[in-house]
This record gives C-alpha cells, sequence and structure tokens, in this order.
C-alpha cells in the first residue's frame, strides 16, 4: 500500500483535530474581540475565581460559579458525540464538542442572550462574558468531556448531579435553572434567585 492511500493512523487523526480544536478556540476569541468584547475584566487583573455571583467581576475572570455549568457541556457533548459519531475517534468528537461549546459562546455573548439574561433571569446586571472567560468556559467543556471520556458514565453522572445540587444551593442557579430561565422564565424562580 502506497503512503498516499494509507488510512491515518490514530495518533496523526488526535494531532489534527486538536490542531482543529485550537483553530475554532483562536476563532472564537477574535469573534468576540470583533464584537466588541472585552479581553479581560475592565478592572483591569485577572483572578482565577471570581466568588461573587451579582457583582461586575462574575463571567470576567478564569473561573466563576457556572463554570460547573460548563464542564457538564462537556459531559453532554461528550455523549452526544458518542451518539451521533459513534464509529469515529475522540478527535472528531471533542471537535463537534468545541464546535457546539464555541457557538453557544459566541450566542451567549450576543445582545439578544445578554438581554434576554437581563429581562428574564435575575441576571440584571449581566453584560456578558470577557473574551477570557468565555475562552476559559470552553477550556472548562474540553476537561470536562475529556473526564467523561475517561471514567465510567455513572460517575460522570454523579458528579453532574453533584455540581447542580452544590450550585443550585450556594447561589440559587445552575445548568438547569439556567435553561428554564432562558426557556421558560418561571416567575417564582426569578423572585427566589434575586433574593440571594
Amino acid at each position: 500500500m502506497s503512503a498516499t492511500t494509507e488510512p491515518a493512523r490514530p495518533s496523526q487523526s488526535l494531532t489534527f483535530s486538536l490542531a482543529v480544536v485550537a483553530v475554532l478556540i483562536l476563532a472564537q476569541a477574535l469573534t468576540e474581540w470583533m464584537m466588541g468584547r472585552v479581553p479581560i475584566c475592565t478592572c483591569g487583573y485577572v483572578k482565577l475565581f471570581e466568588p461573587g455571583v451579582n457583582t461586575p467581576g462574575n463571567s470576567q475572570h478564569l473561573a466563576d460559579w457556572y463554570t460547573p455549568s460548563h464542564i457538564i457541556h462537556g459531559f453532554l457533548f461528550y455523549g452526544l458525540g458518542w451518539l451521533v459519531l459513534r464509529n469515529r475517534g475522540i478527535g472528531p468528537r471533542l471537535t463537534l464538542a468545541v464546535v457546539i461549546e464555541a457557538g453557544w459562546e459566541l450566542l451567549e455573548n450576543s445582545p439578544i442572550i445578554i438581554n434576554r439574561y437581563r429581562s428574564a433571569t435575575a441576571a440584571v446586571g449581566y453584560s456578558g462574558d470577557s473574551i477570557l472567560n468565555s475562552v476559559m468556559d470552553t477550556v472548562f467543556m474540553i476537561l470536562g468531556f475529556l473526564f467523561a471520556a475517561r471514567v465510567p458514565v455513572w460517575l460522570t453522572i454523579l458528579v453532574a448531579i453533584i455540581f447542580e445540587i452544590f450550585t443550585g444551593w450556594l447561589i440559587r442557579d445552575n445548568l438547569t435553572l439556567n435553561v428554564l430561565m432562558l426557556v421558560w422564565p418561571v416567575d417564582a424562580i426569578k423572585e427566589w434567585q434575586a433574593a440571594l
């Protein structure tokens, strides 16, 4: 068999997929820059973790209380990739996950979703993510994806449940409530969240 017809080895395929993922993340950051998003917090510094929820620093630093939601995105996108790309390796599945997450990050930082957050949820002062925070959301999704790829399904589900319960208890928000309030706002939940 000649070198031109020889199928790609798994390591070559994964290397190519990782290069595509890096380009997608760069494209996400550049698109957000062109959308007018700020590179880092306007406070002028970068924190590892922003503990406040309804603070100007939320969604501006490396991580915050919404980071577990993005890790859960990785769990979900790993499952989706396994379903729709079952005969493909982890590289194409990861690429699909990054396309979805980067697409969400761009949509989430568009005026239509920012205004939806302000009107339908308790995030009245939400102004969108910094580019740094948005890119880190994608990185945390990737970490969640890789975690789900390496551990048993039951453990992935357990970690997702723990994240949802913990953040729901601590900040009165989590991935489930976030999706619900964006799609079908419930006044009682909005009032409960605002009372924090």
